[in-house]
């Protein structure tokens, strides 16, 4: 065959018996979950109303262990959990602050119109 003149990937080269192109398969590794350890103490510290933020610093801990020994499903629902209470943790911490500063803002305003 002329070195040229080569055949598209898909086809065989012109002889029966004769392997085509040759197949390289990749195989892809399971990305390993993270663990949200740095969310969850964040959580933790900062706002932990409920104490979800312990709860979310517990199961980032068990994600991480679980990822050491290599169970990757394990692990896998772990971090599933600890994602779920930070995102609680977080949205309850803003609300509480959020509330704070309107209650802060109301008692100014009170005590503002009872001097005037």
């Amino acid at each position: 065959m002329n070195p040229a003149v080569q055949p598209p990937l898909g086809e065989m080269s012109g002889k029966p018996g004769q392997p085509g192109p040759p197949v390289v398969q990749y195989t892809v590794a399971a990305e390993a979950p993270k663990d949200h350890v740095l969310w969850s103490l964040f959580t933790f510290v900062y706002s932990n109303p409920f104490c979800l933020g312990l709860v979310a610093l517990i199961y980032s801990i068990k994600t991480r262990d679980r990822k050491w020994t290599g169970d990757v499903e394990g692990a896998r629902h772990y971090s599933s959990k600890a994602r779920c209470f930070n995102i609680w943790a977080t949205a309850l911490g803003a609300v509480m602050f959020v509330l704070c500063i309107i209650a802060v803002i109301i008692r100014i305003l009170s005590q503002i119109r009872t001097y005037r």
